[in-house]
């Protein structure tokens, strides 16, 4: 079941977070919790689960200014707990090419990283901050989706999460949980684009 929908329909005005998983085949990241057909929330806020991490999709549902917040969520090639990505390299999985000819070598995040880490290890989660980026499609994606943002636009929170290689679902569950819930804990729109 899929929630593509960022505008705010009469009855229910909240700002919206898309949350987005590179690996659908991952079942930690069904946000499904009964079978209303609408996916967890954050308090205050509306989650939109697109159905693939696709740049053109996320980048139209980033234009709505409804849309506060962009949470990417994958699998980390390592086990040594959840990892909040402060940034993304102009580099595909060949790392003589370049994603973006005339992009910068390097974008950061726009999510509140330490806020994010504080929330993993409240919620009981091993996690930290790092600024290596693994070549897989995770970073790719962070690295457009933030290189393609339009000059002028209010900045979105932009964060990538990585769960350990061998964490249980409910660990990922939660972890994605924590990670938005702190996410929408800040005004992202107050932020102007450089």
């Amino acid at each position: 079941m899929t929630n593509i929908d960022v505008e705010p329909t009469p009855r229910d005005r909240r700002p919206s977070i898309v949350i987005c998983a590179w690996e659908r085949h991952d079942a930690g990241w069904d946000l499904f919790e009964d079978l209303s057909g609408e996916p967890w929330s954050p308090e205050g806020a509306r989650t939109v689960t697109p159905e693939r991490a696709d740049l053109q999709a996320l980048t139209d549902l980033l234009d709505n200014q409804n849309c506060r917040a962009l949470l990417l969520v994958g699998r980390s090639r390592s086990n040594d707990g959840f990892r909040v990505q402060m940034r993304a390299e102009n580099r595909g999985a060949d790392n003589g090419e370049r994603l973006a000819p005339t992009g910068p070598g390097v974008v950061r995040a726009t999510a509140p990283v330490a806020e994010m880490v504080r929330a993993l290890n409240a919620a009981g989660l091993a996690a930290s901050s790092t600024s290596e980026a693994e070549q897989d499609a995770g970073s790719q994606l962070l690295y457009r989706v933030l290189n393609g943002l339009r000059d002028g636009q209010a900045t979105p929170s932009i964060g990538l999460l990585r769960a350990p290689s061998r964490a249980p679902a409910d660990e990922v569950r939660r972890a994605v949980k924590a990670a938005a819930e702190a996410m929408m804990g800040r005004d992202p729109a107050s932020l102007a684009r450089a």
